[in-house]
């Protein structure tokens, strides 16, 4: 029979799982209906997907009917996540299931350490994971080791004088560490700058299982196959990720690329000519284009399955909205919150929850899915019919949250973590997650319960989900900076460090 995870979670009990938000009540037209819409339900890699992407099956039976729905379909064993396609992973969530991950290791003591690749160069762009293949990219300058400043401070300028780079992209086997190949998608001095803390490779790549998308901002936008070869590339021009208060504060594009359904989707929140495009992923032909009246911002795009439409939902400092996947129209737009928007967006119960930092701000906001038109809330107003509920101040300035079950956890960059019941924006309980850990940029991941936070010198920090309190179960070093999110398959975890790729298993 089905996984008991599996029963709880449609049964009214949501375990901590992948598909925490995949099971969505539709009752805008009969509000007494049972019928239920479960668009987005992960079984196994691309089947799962089109599955659920595309058939959006209604079950037009009771709860339990739908029980045994999900038990027969998920063939008698418990659903597993094998691909992380993305940033954060399926549909973003930050989320795998299915496998037991590690909850101890100790890299520099080769404790659990399954394989230690290294990568040269610098990058903040995080692994991603299809079945037995990683991809990772990276920037390679003409220096032996490029500057990297960590750590909580305020300085805005660029680094100056950056020579000239290679933007690379590797395969690398995930059973071994052994790079399989690498392909250099450009060379040449940086078009634009890039903050102390950053690099000129901050975008995650993003893969189908056939294809690889890798975005180096200014440098171009790339698609190769599985084998290496380039199937096409795109170039945006100048996309000049700059503080607007300071425009020669230029800080290095960072917004990740997203696959949805054969569709590539980009965010281009930049100085001058902002949009929100759609290209096809066999070809790279633009589908559509959206003018964007907005700032720049280093958050990516993320796509919601739940409510009548699939909708693409982003971050801003103008305009946090949401769009049509089909056809780009805009449906509902939000303005408020902090002036520079990096964390993207978390969707589930029905909500879209957005964060963002800096300036007078640091709000977090739930606001709903099935919104149209602009739901900015009234001045001192907190909550109105679409947004049921905000916070002015605490909210994230790197760290994309994490919404797990029934839980909304948002860590700001300084380690103090705040848990919030997702639906009413309760708070459950704030605290630190310990001292000597530095600064926060790599979102947190989750499977099986626990919680995994990177701290920016190389320590994870491992809590239990769902407890009334902070309840770290432990702490665990990498041996080197990480400003990355991890990636999980089959419970094994990829993390980014400052010049290797690491692999866990065990533990």
């Amino acid at each position: 029979m089905a996984s008991s995870s599996a029963f709880s979670w449609v049964c009214g009990t949501p375990p901590f799982s992948s598909f925490q938000t995949a099971a969505t009540a539709t009752r805008k037209n009969n509000p007494s209906s049972n019928r239920t819409l479960l668009p987005s339900l992960s079984l196994d890699g691309a089947h799962s997907r089109r599955l659920a992407g595309r058939m959006k099956i209604f079950f037009p039976g009771p709860v339990p009917a739908l029980c045994l729905f999900l038990t027969s379909l998920a063939g008698g064993k418990e659903i597993k996540t094998v691909n992380w396609p993305q940033f954060r992973g399926p549909s973003a969530s930050g989320i795998a299931e299915g496998f037991e991950t590690p909850l101890t290791w100790n890299v520099p003591e080769s404790e659990n350490l399954k394989w230690k690749t290294p990568i040269p160069g610098l990058g903040h762009s995080c692994p991603v994971v299809w079945k037995d293949r990683v991809f990772l990219t990276t920037a390679i300058s003409d220096k032996e080791k490029d500057s990297l400043k960590i750590g909580i401070y305020h300085e805005i300028a660029p680094v100056e004088k950056d020579g000239p780079h290679a933007w690379v992209l590797y395969c690398i086997d995930k059973a071994t560490g052994k790079i399989i190949w690498e392909r250099v998608c450009h060379k040449g001095v940086p078009k634009d700058k890039r903050h102390t803390k950053s690099s000129h490779a901050n975008c995650t790549p993003a893969t189908d299982g056939k294809r690889i998308v890798s975005f180096f901002g200014s440098e171009g936008l790339y698609c190769h196959d599985f084998n290496g070869t380039l199937l096409w590339k795109k170039d945006f021009g100048i996309l000049d990720a700059a503080f607007f208060r300071v425009p020669r504060a230029q800080w290095g594009f960072a917004s990740s690329p997203v696959i949805h359904e054969g569709v590539v989707l980009v965010q281009c929140d930049v100085l001058k000519n902002s949009f929100l495009a759609a290209l096809d992923l066999e070809t790279g032909k633009t589908l559509w284009k959206k003018t964007r009246n907005d700032l720049p911002a280093w958050s990516s795009p993320a796509v919601s399955l739940e409510g009548e439409a699939t909708q693409v939902v982003v971050n801003g400092y103008r305009h946090i909205g949401g769009y049509d996947f089909r056809t780009g129209k805009e449906l509902w737009r939000f303005r408020g919150g902090g002036d520079i928007p990096v964390p993207t967006p978390v969707t589930g119960h029905g909500l879209a929850f957005i964060t963002n930092a800096h300036g007078r701000l640091a709000p977090i906001y739930a606001i709903r899915l099935d919104s149209r038109g602009d739901v900015s809330l009234p001045p001192g107003k907190s909550s109105s019919k679409q947004v049921p509920w905000s916070v002015n101040r605490g909210g994230a300035y790197m760290q994309t949250p994490l919404l797990y079950g029934d839980y909304f956890y948002n860590c700001r960059d300084n380690g103090v973590l705040a848990c919030f019941e997702a639906k009413s924006g309760k708070l459950v309980f704030q605290a630190r997650l310990g001292p000597g850990l530095g600064g926060f940029c790599g979102s947190p991941v989750a499977s099986g319960g626990k919680i995994y936070y990177v701290s920016e010198i190389g320590d994870v920090v491992v809590i239990k989900a769902g407890a009334p309190e902070l309840k770290v179960l432990a702490r665990n070093p990498l041996g080197e900076t990480c400003l990355s999110t991890p990636a999980i398959s089959e419970g094994e975890m990829f993390f980014r460090t400052r010049s290797h790729l690491v692999a866990l298993s065990g533990g």
